[in-house]
């Protein structure tokens, strides 16, 4: 095979520089530089991106070597068929460790047609910091890193309006955009870099919210030596992904015009406020994740495939989403929910991605908190009943937090002081110091695990109570078939 770059692969030519990406991992490449690719090849956008390090660790040394190219493996299931096929991405121009290379950094910011900024440097990646000053090369934090880039185009510019960016912040955190934006204007007073500065900042620059969703599982080591003698190239910087993707953007004409999306194929939204969607996404994907974990793994099952492949819990994951996780969800058509639960479901179908009901568990009781049990307690309130399967599915989370299940040790992941609390309520349990409904009752009443009290949710202590002596005296599965034949326990 040969070595992949542009001159084996005849790519040479690159389209203007317009785009600066903070991070060149696994999954911007396989989302936001793929996008770009398609809009290159299918619109007459004609932008390239650069790659800056966010870090200091690394310089991205497979990327500079294939001269920014790389392969994305997209399988999934679409319309109950398997999807799967292998792109060449060209949109990567070239990499700049600014650490090593600042001076070359901040000449980025003299490119006039330098237009578009995108980031995604984790979750705790956009913060403030004291520690970082203005003749730092660089400074530590990724906004204080754009905040010098930003004041260096200001001057280099003086202050024109049209020259200004659309900064697309892809971590995780609720608004990025404007908590990106806030940040900047932060470091711009902290660092008195003027008044006229943080006018352009504000005037100039466009910040948009925007939630991103794809699962890219990395380097697809078991089938990489097949897919690799197809593309006929060596490629170190091979990406799996999923081929579900969505990008929804909180934005207004101006990025609708300049970005293009809507002339491709691309699951690209532009929306007048992403909180629904971020609501629907959460409640209804992650949701549903949370709920299969205990669930699925009581009932002998150790991937998200596995559960989807069983009748059984299949049947109880795809209830809970349409049954009772949907009825919550305001804003949205029965249509656009039908249809998003659906997409959710094929995505868990996905044969190539395996994901271990055990690694998802990871901090189950703050995951329950933020996804389902906004969704458990309006459900009582639009219904004045219990919603069946979201509380089994908190029952069997009391359950796996035993830490053993049919004589095998469950690995628990959690905050220590969770842990602890149901550690030592299942002892007094199980030494018959306490009753089920004591413990129960005391799990529920734990601020600590719940950050309120939810022994006042009329009938909840009961109901959990109830499905874990039923769990115990019949087994997860067999109380799993009472709830799909619609024979409640509770």
């Amino acid at each position: 095979m040969k070595p992949l770059n542009r001159t084996t692969s005849n790519k040479t030519q690159k389209a203007p520089e317009r785009i600066i990406q903070f991070g060149g991992g696994n999954f911007l490449r396989a989302f936001t530089d793929w996008m770009i690719d398609i809009l290159n090849k299918e619109t007459d956008f004609n932008g390239s991106v650069v790659i800056v390090k966010p870090t200091e660790k690394g310089d991205y040394d497979a990327l500079k070597k294939q001269e920014g190219l790389f392969h994305v493996a997209i399988d999934g299931v679409r319309e109950d068929a398997l999807v799967s096929k292998v792109v060449l991405v060209e949109s990567v121009s070239r990499v700049i460790q600014p650490y090593t290379h600042w001076d070359e950094y901040l000449d980025l910011a003299k490119n006039p047609d330098m237009r578009f900024i995108i980031s995604n440097t984790t979750e705790a990646g956009i913060k403030f910091s004291t520690s970082d000053t203005l003749q730092n090369i660089p400074p530590k934090e990724f906004p204080a890193k754009l905040t010098i880039w930003l004041y260096h185009r200001f001057q280099h510019f003086e202050g024109a309006i049209d020259k200004g960016c659309i900064i697309l912040p892809c971590e995780l955190i609720e608004q990025n955009g404007d908590t990106l934006k806030s940040t900047i204007l932060e470091y711009a007073t902290h660092w008195n870099l003027g008044v006229k500065f943080i006018s352009w900042i504000k005037e100039s620059n466009y910040f948009y919210n925007t939630l991103v969703d794809r699962i890219v599982s990395g380097y697809p080591k078991e089938r990489s030596k097949a897919i690799l003698e197809k593309t006929g190239y060596e490629d170190s910087l091979l990406v799996a992904a999923e081929d579900y993707h969505s990008w929804v953007i909180q934005g207004d004409k101006i990025i609708q015009k300049e970005l293009p999306f809507a002339h491709t194929s691309l699951n690209v939204k532009f929306v007048d406020d992403i909180k629904a969607f971020r609501e629907m996404k959460v409640r209804i994907l992650n949701g549903a994740h949370t709920s299969m974990v205990p669930v699925g793994y009581l009932s002998g099952l150790r991937t998200v495939k596995e559960v989807m492949d069983d009748s059984l819990t299949n049947q109880f994951v795809s209830e809970i989403l349409s049954q009772e996780i949907t009825k919550t969800l305001q804003g949205f058509s029965t249509s656009e929910l039908d249809d998003f639960v659906k997409t959710t479901l094929d995505r868990f179908r996905n044969p190539t991605l395996k994901h271990f009901l055990i690694s998802i568990s990871l901090n189950s009781t703050s995951k329950f908190v933020a996804r389902l049990l906004p969704a458990l307690k309006e459900y009582v309130v639009a219904n004045n009943h219990l919603p069946k399967r979201i509380v089994f599915a908190l029952s069997c989370l009391f359950r796996f937090y035993q830490g053993t299940y049919d004589g095998e040790n469950i690995a628990l992941n959690d905050n220590p002081i969770v842990l602890a609390s149901f550690e030592k309520q299942w002892k007094l349990h199980l030494t018959e110091i306490i009753t089920y409904q004591q413990m129960v009752s005391f799990l529920l009443r734990d601020v600590s695990i719940w950050g309120e009290n939810l022994d006042t949710i009329n009938g909840l202590s009961e109901a959990v109570t109830e499905n874990l002596r039923a769990i115990e005296q019949h087994g997860a599965r067999s109380v799993i078939k009472q709830i799909t034949d619609h024979k409640f326990l509770v």
